[in-house]
């Protein structure tokens, strides 16, 4: 997704240690108001006209602001702006994600709102729709054979430890990275299944997952 976001320059001085240069470039130089502010007016215009036609331009229409603020919160550009944005969004998916966990009785009941709220959330966020039925060659870098694997042990580590209560942490990685391959798979191939029923998600955990883990108590 482009070069890294941390430049290192060494600077030799006479007689003295190396000067390193960590700042990053993208480093966001707005207020917080004002990128929120951009970030919810490109998610509003991706969710109606999408990635490939929404320019920064028109983001910072939206967002009531100059195109020079919009290159000030976001040096990198549309690229910056929409990783800034696709990170902010997943980061509040996993929160919602793991704040039922943490309220499920067993481990069932855990994997089942999991898997509920995800479905829910996903359905209902209008840009994320629109990128699936609309520009899925978008999702293709984060999904194909290899890369998956990244939003596997992503997912793993982001929720394995929320299972810990009823798993060993190794067997709770497990379980969160089996349940975001159930979940991907039926993103993609739902069928009758809507994993935003809680009989349909609870019918696939107790199928297909917890009797794996059934005989593994937590230590």
């Amino acid at each position: 997704m482009g070069e890294p976001g941390v430049h290192e320059k060494v600077v030799a001085r006479p007689e003295r240690e190396p000067v390193i240069d960590v700042r990053d470039p993208f480093e966001v130089r707005e207020t917080t108001e004002v990128t929120e502010r951009i970030l919810d007016a490109a998610l509003a215009l991706v969710a109606r006209w999408g990635v490939t036609k929404t320019s920064l331009a028109d983001i910072a229409k939206a967002a009531v602001c100059s195109r020079a603020t919009v290159y000030r919160a976001f040096p990198g550009g549309k690229t910056h702006l929409f990783e800034s944005l696709g990170l902010r969004e997943l980061s509040a998916y996993c929160d919602a994600i793991v704040e039922v966990i943490d309220l499920a009785d067993d481990l069932d009941d855990a994997l089942t709102r999991g898997l509920v709220v995800a479905a829910r959330l996903l359905h209902d966020h209008d840009a994320a729709q629109f990128i699936l039925e609309h520009e899925p060659e978008l999702l293709l870098p984060f999904l194909g054979f290899t890369q998956v694997e990244v939003v596997y042990r992503l997912t793993a580590l982001a929720v394995g430890p929320h299972l810990e209560r009823f798993l060993p942490p190794d067997r709770a990685a497990w379980a969160a990275e089996w349940c975001a391959r159930l979940f991907i798979t039926f993103v993609f191939n739902p069928g009758e299944t809507d994993l935003g029923r809680v009989d349909d998600a609870r019918h696939l955990v107790s199928s297909f997952l917890s009797p794996a883990f059934a005989t593994i108590p937590a230590s």
